[in-house]
């Protein structure tokens, strides 16, 4: 998951269709420096953007899951955020995506006093009781990918609007259908704040004129799983013998998906979109399985939380709308409604533009 300048991704550097800290300034590290927090994005106290990034921040990042290509590429881009502003970087996380699985791990980055907790939370409501005490320890809390409840953490990266994700994922199998048929949708996780928000706005998309001839016939979950996945995909196709297309707007779904329809006499014939990588979905492209799919720059995505992690910490923001921070190569980002910081919009990958990303 790349970067790029501020994820516009147009066609160099993706930040389309994708967290962690910063620091670069004076001396004095951590809390003690930092302050606390428990009123999640309620801003406590003033704002000074003024404020150098300290050094020596220690800031976490906590993914969904390890060893997953997606938060491994997002994972990378904070920590090189965090090596700009001289800070220590360390990633933990679940092997599993499931609802609680992250508590222990923001329990034990609170004990270890962490002055930043990035984390894309697998439940909405499961992590809130570790993250507000490690808040009130005095941890900055950042989520990005998937949120929290806004009570939960003062900053939300979002990758992409929840609106613009649907319009673009509903545009494209409308496009690749021809605008009629049944189609399914493949997701991750039941409990997944971001999936959840995505399938609800397609279902309201999918309420428009100009999709009045396509049904959806169901939501299946692989659980962010591959193995999972491709045996919903099978699942689905076999339960829908007039499925035309399947959204999967999950990385390790879209895959897994794609693998399956790559290998079945579904090739071509069932269209696939979704959100993934470049990497992940190159062959799939180049062997006609798949038209099109989308997503944002995940490394940007963690580049940018990271910052915004480093600009809590040093008191350059408070999480108050209106606050403005830069995010080094990325440049500058106003803080929205609600704590939310939004990456920018999605890029979509076809065969023309394919081979131009690396990630």
């Amino acid at each position: 998951m790349v970067t790029l300048s501020r994820l516009r991704l147009g066609a160099t550097a993706l930040t389309l269709t994708a967290l962690v800290l910063g620091t670069a300034a004076c001396g004095g590290t951590t809390r003690d420096n930092a302050g606390s927090d428990s009123g999640g994005n309620q801003a406590g106290g003033t704002a000074n953007p003024q404020a150098p990034i300290k050094e020596g921040l220690k800031i976490a990042f906590l993914p969904k899951q390890v060893n997953n290509p997606y938060f491994t590429t997002a994972d990378n881009g904070g920590k090189e955020a965090v090596t700009e502003v001289k800070g220590e970087f360390k990633e933990v996380g679940p092997s599993e995506a499931s609802a609680s699985s992250q508590v222990s791990y923001i329990n034990t980055l609170s004990q270890q006093g962490m002055d930043v907790i990035v984390t894309s939370a697998n439940d909405p409501n499961a992590i809130c009781g570790a993250l507000n005490q490690a808040k009130a320890a005095g941890a900055k809390i950042v989520t990005f990918d998937s949120d929290t409840k806004p009570e939960c953490r003062q900053i939300f990266v979002n990758q992409v609007t929840a609106q613009g994700i649907a319009e673009n994922q509903v545009k494209l199998i409308s496009e690749q259908i021809g605008g009629e048929g049944e189609i399914a949708i493949l997701s991750a996780t039941a409990n997944a704040t971001n999936q959840n928000a995505w399938i609800e706005l397609m279902k309201e998309e999918l309420k428009k004129p100009e999709y009045s001839k396509i049904k959806l016939v169901t939501v299946a979950y692989g659980n962010d799983d591959d193995q999972k996945s491709f045996q919903e995909m099978q699942g689905l196709l076999q339960a829908y013998p007039n499925l035309k297309g399947v959204i999967s707007p999950t990385t390790v779904g879209v895959a897994a998906a794609a693998r399956y329809l790559s290998g079945s006499q579904y090739k071509g014939k069932v269209k696939l979109t979704g959100l993934g990588t470049p990497n992940q979905m190159r062959e799939y492209v180049k062997d006609g399985t798949v038209d099109a799919f989308a997503l944002w720059n995940p490394a940007d995505l963690g580049y940018l939380a990271a910052y915004a992690g480093a600009a809590l910490a040093s008191g350059q923001i408070t999480g108050a709308e209106g606050d403005k921070f830069t995010a080094g190569k990325l440049g500058e980002f106003t803080v929205g409604k609600d704590g939310v910081v939004v990456l920018g919009p999605p890029t979509v990958f076809d065969k023309s533009n394919i081979d131009k990303f690396n990630f």
